[in-house]
């Protein structure tokens, strides 16, 4: 079980890391046992909720930790001159033997402060491990909500396809965001690698270029399209083709003479090519005008030939209204000729969409069947990181904190059970976080406030749910990984029980994620513990 991506290795990290593992090795403390959270302070995009992706590379990653002799070699290099053959010994004989991993499962919606994934092992090696494992989880995440906030606000009546591999950075950018996407909601992706290498299904028509390579009906060359074991020759489909032209021009009240004769022809040539999947563009010249003539004839020739058309795709222009027209036209020429699926063709909108455009859409009552989304999705553009943290929480069996002016950046010390507190009413009312070794909350359960302390409520729920499982004990994988339709399909499900007022896009209602009161003492003990009392004259 290898890291997807080969670049995911253990020098993958920051220099930093490395440095300190140097350190923490002179002074005899890079085998002390420690314990790291990784977790993130604030929901993206200005909601209330976060899907937390990455699990699973970041497991392969811990598996798979190992230095070769390239990479020592080259942090010789790097490090200074005299640096103790020793610690070159003990990066090339590290593994993750002497770790252990505990997370939420991957596709579950969590919030800020809670731990995603925690880490127990030998001080430098969980060190070195911090820079890869935010890297894989820090992108992932933000994706996978950017992708699912998109879903939420489209409905789930509208195939939401992901376009993005052109605009997204970097190929391991676009890979990553096609994945994550399709785990966040959508149906499908254009980009044929991550579709060979995650089984997501691949979708796509044609571009502009194809429309407007063809000038006229010459260009076609001997195209055969078979048809029950027969042959219709391209001049015989031309001329059914034409037929059709004149009596939809003359039915939708267009000049059929205006319509341009070199996109008539591209129809032509992509219909053979693939009859059972006839979807193209048409706002390459005149949607009405042209386009959508050119396109009905086409698509009447081939319900003659006994194929069914799928539909057109508009790239500019005002989408709701072009669509609306769009399936009123489809709607007549069904009516006319009696062929019912003709109403139903798909109409897919594109043109640098983003949320707001599909709740205009939404309020302008569209027919858009599906949307090709690409830079605002991959490229999270309305936020373009998430922010996740690694912080030390115990070491040695001693609890640690760091402190902050800002308390959302006060970290909660030690080892950490989380569980969520659901309602009668089968929704979650709020999550709270635990020391480790106190038991399950039960019966009535005190909430408090992280900083607050006159914030605090009683909850009784009607279930209590642990959020953490083991995923790797001492250097071994526990039971099996989901696969990426399982991570999708939790995702899914997370989503729809959650009350809508925390998943919505305008005003979300925050979630509240408490401590117990144990874990709310210890943490404002040791604040007192380690601030200093100032001194004034």
């Amino acid at each position: 079980m290898e890291p997807s991506n080969p670049l995911v290795k253990a020098i993958l990290t920051d220099f930093y890391q490395i440095t300190m593992a140097y350190a923490y090795w002179k002074c005899k403390k890079h085998e002390e046992i420690a314990c790291f959270d990784l977790f993130f302070r604030k929901n993206p995009f200005k909601g209330e909720f976060t899907l937390f992706c990455g699990l699973e590379e970041c497991i392969r990653h811990i598996l798979n930790l190992k230095f070769d002799k390239s990479d020592v070699e080259y942090l010789k290099t790097v490090l200074p001159y005299d640096v103790h053959q020793g610690f070159i010994d003990y990066l090339l004989d590290m593994d993750c033997s002497d770790i252990s991993v505990t997370a939420i499962p991957e596709g579950t919606i969590v919030f800020p402060r809670e731990p995603l994934i925690t880490l127990e092992g030998p001080l430098a090696k969980l060190q070195i491990l911090e820079t890869t494992l935010l890297n894989l989880v820090n992108f992932a995440s933000l994706v996978a909500t950017n992708a699912a906030r998109f879903r939420l606000v489209a409905g789930d009546h509208v195939k939401l396809l992901e376009f993005g591999l052109r605009r997204a950075q970097g190929p391991d950018g676009g890979v990553s965001a096609s994945r994550y996407c399709f785990i966040g909601g959508f149906d499908g992706t254009s980009n044929i690698l991550a579709g060979k290498m995650f089984g997501i299904p691949c979708k796509g028509t044609n571009a502009h270029s194809f429309i407007t390579s063809f000038t006229s009906l010459k260009d076609l060359n001997n195209l055969d399209l078979t048809i029950n074991r027969s042959s219709v020759k391209l001049e015989e489909f031309i001329q059914i083709a034409l037929k059709y032209k004149t009596e939809v021009c003359e039915l939708i009240g267009v000049n059929g003479t205006e319509t341009i004769e070199g996109e008539f022809a591209s129809f032509i040539s992509y219909a053979l090519t693939f009859p059972e999947a006839f979807l193209v563009l048409v706002d390459s010249y005149d949607v009405f005008n042209s386009g959508i003539p050119n396109y009905l004839a086409v698509a009447l020739a081939l319900h003659q030939l006994n194929f069914k058309a799928a539909g057109v795709r508009i790239d500019s222009g005002d989408l709701a209204y072009q669509s609306i027209e769009i399936r009123k036209t489809f709607t007549r020429i069904a009516d006319h000729y009696s062929i019912p699926e003709l109403a139903r063709m798909s109409i897919v909108g594109s043109n640098d969409i983003c949320e707001d455009t599909i709740a205009s859409l939404n309020q302008q009552n569209h027919c858009l069947d599906a949307l090709g989304v690409g830079t605002h999705l991959v490229t999270c553009k309305s936020q373009p990181a998430l922010g996740c943290v690694f912080k030390l929480v115990r070491i040695s069996g001693v609890n640690r904190i760091k402190l902050s002016e800002d308390p959302m950046k006060t970290t909660m010390p030690g080892r950490k059970a989380l569980y969520r507190l659901m309602g009668k009413e089968g929704y979650p009312l709020a999550d709270i976080i635990q020391n480790c070794d106190e038991p399950a909350p039960s019966g009535r359960v005190l909430c408090r406030h992280p900083n607050n302390e006159v914030k605090r409520v009683y909850i009784n729920p009607s279930k209590v749910i642990p959020l953490q499982q083991v995923y790797i004990r001492d250097g071994k994988l526990v039971g099996e990984l989901p696969s990426i339709q399982g991570i999708r399909k939790r995702c899914e499900s997370e989503i729809r029980n959650m009350r809508r007022d925390h998943v919505r896009s305008m005003n979300p209602t925050p979630y509240k994620v408490s401590v117990s009161e144990d874990m709310y003492q210890l943490m404002h003990r040791m604040i007192l513990e380690h601030t200093p009392i100032k001194e004034m004259q």
